[in-house]
């Protein structure tokens, strides 16, 4: 089932974004913390080269999961609550069809 931008409350839409935007905050400042951490380690070449490759595939990973269309949402929430970044109580607010789907798809 899609759920297009006019299946929407604009209640839900604000429930929405905040909690798309603080899981997006937290995983940042995960990255940035371990980034830090890496950063401070670095002692050859090869391992500014291994933080690079790393750093190229985790903006790849970030910029593909955070998608902010309203027919992704409900799986973009589900991968974020499996993942850790989202909790569901951080959804309370959206329709019950809506927080079933995204419970169901985290749990698989």
């Amino acid at each position: 089932m899609q759920v297009s931008e006019a299946e929407w409350t604009d209640t839900e839409k604000t429930i929405a974004r905040t909690a798309f935007d603080q899981a997006y905050g937290r995983e940042i400042e995960a990255l940035l913390k371990q980034v830090r951490a890496d950063a401070s380690t670095l002692v050859e070449l090869s391992d500014l080269w291994r933080l690079h490759d790393f750093l190229s595939a985790k903006r790849h990973q970030v910029e593909g999961k955070y998608d902010y269309q309203y027919a992704a949402l409900p799986f973009v929430f589900a991968g974020l609550v499996k993942d850790g970044w989202l909790h569901l109580q951080e959804l309370e607010g959206l329709s019950k069809d809506k927080l079933a789907k995204i419970n169901s798809l985290a749990n698989m």
